[in-house]
């Protein structure tokens, strides 16, 4: 082989291993693991072998997912699921029910069907894993972690610090505590500024524990605008929105993003937390619709009686044929369209109405 063509192959060489390295670096993701907690808009599977009214292991759930039925309360992807993918992650973050080993280095998810702050929240539906149990789950994981770690607990501090934390929870403290006053006393023991503050001091320990183990990177979500989806709007008339659900959860929205700042004022050092306003970014959707493709915003794709909103999706029941049109998948939970937007807000978003004080893919690169 002469000169030049040698030259040439090894430019070749040069190249392709430059290119392998760039791709190899676009696909690491941007944190090294994302701890998810919550409750059904995030759970993909925790419920499955309980015994509980909460679940979603059965068609049509999942029919636009590439792994089929898994738990998942929607048609396609889970916020978290989008979020993961604009995080690097290669595969989506695992349920605990089923993760263990060197697999729990990259993450878990610990949400679960009817969860809420509070430990009865959910009972009417039967059994579930509160806040509580999936803090103390998280422990049992950070536990495990250690012996990748030989047991250095510097190291693995320093490496869980580096991860990003999602915890959603509150919509079930409402919807399926205190205003179900069939089930609960809590609507007749507490006024809406008192419950929340209740709700607060709970959930306020709780982060404080995931802080006390490691977490550094936070990201709480605030409740959506749960007074106005399919399943209020059934019990009403059809088209009006429940403003007392949605005016007693701007309480605990408000108290939250204060909870927030205290945080990042120096109450929890070397922490930093994020504020996502899912009652902004929910009600946006809904009024600017036709901007985001969407033609129906009272109806869930599948469900039963008026609205789809009486119940959630049947097994076997035949959905829509355009799930894209749809914000509501059933009664509760948005389609995987609407996850993806709310997702790719949430990461990139630049105004603080939506994202506070900074967006998820500035809290990954801190």
């Amino acid at each position: 082989m002469g000169k030049f063509s040698e030259s040439i192959f090894s430019g070749f060489l040069a190249l392709f291993w430059l290119s392998a390295r760039v791709c190899s670096q676009t696909q690491e993701p941007q944190v090294p693991c994302f701890f998810i907690f919550g409750d059904s808009l995030v759970d993909n599977g925790n419920n499955n072998g309980i015994l509980t009214l909460a679940r979603a292991n059965y068609r049509p759930y999942g029919i636009d997912f590439l792994q089929g039925v898994t738990g998942r309360f929607t048609n396609g992807r889970t916020f978290v699921d989008a979020l993961a993918q604009l995080l690097g992650f290669p595969n989506y973050i695992p349920p605990y029910a089923r993760t263990r080993g060197p697999a729990l280095l990259r993450g878990v998810n610990y949400a679960s069907g009817a969860a809420g702050i509070r430990d009865e929240t959910g009972n009417n539906l039967g059994d579930h894993m509160p806040m509580n149990q999936q803090v103390s789950n998280f422990a049992n994981t950070v536990i495990q972690m250690r012996r990748f770690f030989r047991g250095d607990t510097n190291a693995l501090n320093s490496y869980l610090s580096r991860c990003i934390f999602y915890s959603g929870m509150g919509s079930n403290d409402y919807l399926n505590n205190y205003f179900m006053p069939d089930f609960y006393s809590t609507g007749s023991d507490f006024t809406p500024k008192a419950y929340a503050a209740a709700l607060l001091q709970d959930y306020t320990r709780q982060l404080m524990e995931l802080y006390e183990l490691g977490a550094r990177k936070v990201v709480v979500t605030s409740v959506g605008q749960i007074g106005c989806i399919p399943y209020e709007l059934a019990r009403l008339n059809g088209s009006q929105c429940n403003e007392k659900i949605n005016q007693a959860i701007v309480i605990f929205n408000t108290s939250l993003r204060k909870l927030v700042d205290s945080f990042n004022r120096g109450q929890l050092p070397g922490a930093k937390f994020v504020y996502l306003d899912s009652f902004t970014s929910s009600r946006d959707l809904v009024r600017n619709a036709a901007t985001y493709g969407f033609e129906v915003v009272d109806k869930g794709c599948c469900g039963v009686g008026k609205n789809n909103g009486q119940i959630t999706c049947l097994p076997l029941q035949q959905p829509c044929d355009d799930r894209r049109k749809y914000i509501f998948w059933d009664a509760f939970h948005p389609t995987e369209v609407a996850n993806i937007i709310m997702a790719k807000r949430a990461y990139s978003s630049k105004s603080q109405s939506l994202t506070y004080p900074i967006n998820i893919q500035q809290l990954a690169m801190l």
